[in-house]
């Protein structure tokens, strides 16, 4: 039997791709739910069928769910109702600034510049380096009094649309941001942890991937799970030096954003990362492989991470070397040699260079 859905919290997810719809679903099990699409055609075929054959295929959406192509509609939807709202931005990190000023606007003229504000992308703005919430602080910036915070965590959307067990962390500097966010999505199968790490939850979210296309391509050239768990140990000793240089906690990188991400994406069969670096590890070239409609963040993201360390000083061999592969020509096992190549050294020393 479904449980009666609760008219005190109300949630409008803005981003119909896979994870998007999948945190809809979660939420609309629970509360009154809109899920935003921009594609008009695709909201309504959506509502009439229940399912986002595009993105999860197969998977039953909760007939409770709504739907809309419509910014203003969304809002009118949270505005409507008492109690608790809660906007959830399921953007990709190279829609999250157009989208961020977009919503800013219109928040002030429904009448709802207080609501919270949640992003779930993972990765570095390819462009200018920035992590999500550097985006949206600059972007929302106009807007007095907005709270904010990222959801992220180890998990696939289509398990997350099945109503599969997940845990996720809610981060943010606002208390009232995680508490609301967990109000709406913590029950059931799914767990929210809280925490105030938002740089050290972004880095996470976004180096892990990286990490992942190495680790894709070492399973593409056969080197065995002994490389794979290796890769897997020192991207994540990769990720917390880079965290904790951006000023992140290093407990952090010990939970779900980040040792549980990173194998989750490391080692999962519907990891796109992986999936790149398995098809560039069997002697694919990138083009081809993004051109098959592969999107993979770590691709889009590995090059400003790496520019952003070295302005910090901080060594990111691995990442160096999925970069050198990528975009710079050199062969993958070329890239693995270098790696085995550097001098050896203590695993835990103060001052860990890679």
């Amino acid at each position: 039997m479904t449980p009666p859905l609760s008219a005190a919290l109300r949630v409008a997810v803005l981003g119909a791709g896979s994870w998007g719809t999948a945190l809809a679903a979660a939420a609309a099990r629970r509360h009154p739910t809109l899920l935003w699409a921009r594609d008009a055609a695709r909201a309504a075929t959506m509502a009439r069928e229940s399912e986002n054959a595009r993105y999860l295929p197969g998977v039953p959406l909760p007939a409770a769910l709504q739907y809309s192509a419509d910014t203003d509609e969304a809002l009118s939807f949270l505005a409507s109702g008492p109690g608790q709202r809660l906007i959830i931005l399921g953007v990709p990190v190279a829609g999250l600034d157009a989208m961020c000023r977009d919503l800013a606007e219109r928040l002030v003229r429904h009448g709802l510049g207080d609501v919270p504000v949640v992003w779930t992308c993972k990765g570095f703005e390819e462009d200018t380096g920035r992590l999500p919430h550097e985006v949206a602080q600059q972007a929302m910036a106009a807007l007095p009094g907005w709270r904010g915070g990222v959801l992220s965590g180890p998990s696939f959307a289509r398990e997350v649309a099945q109503g599969l067990p997940v845990a996720l962390t809610i981060a943010s500097t606002d208390q009232s941001v995680c508490d609301t966010t967990i109000a709406a999505l913590h029950g059931g199968a799914m767990r929210v942890y809280a925490s105030t790490d938002v740089v050290g939850v972004e880095v996470g979210g976004a180096l892990k991937n990286v990490i992942a296309v190495a680790c894709g391509v070492a399973d593409g050239l056969a080197l065995g799970t002994n490389a794979r768990a290796a890769l897997i140990t020192r991207g994540l000793a990769e990720i917390t030096r880079f965290g904790v240089a951006l000023g992140a906690q290093a407990e952090t990188f010990a939970g779900l954003t980040g040792l549980g991400d990173l194998v989750l994406t490391a080692t999962g069969e519907l990891s796109r990362n992986r999936r790149v670096g398995l098809e560039i590890g069997a002697g694919r070239q990138l083009a081809d492989i993004l051109a098959s409609g592969i999107t993979a963040e770590g691709v889009r993201c590995a090059r400003a991470v790496l520019q952003r360390a070295r302005t910090l000083d901080v060594e990111l061999p691995i990442t160096e070397a999925v970069c050198a592969v990528l975009f710079d020509g050199v062969a993958p096992m070329t890239a693995v040699s270098a790696l085995l190549a550097r001098e050896a050294r203590y695993e835990h020393a103060a001052a860990d260079a890679g």
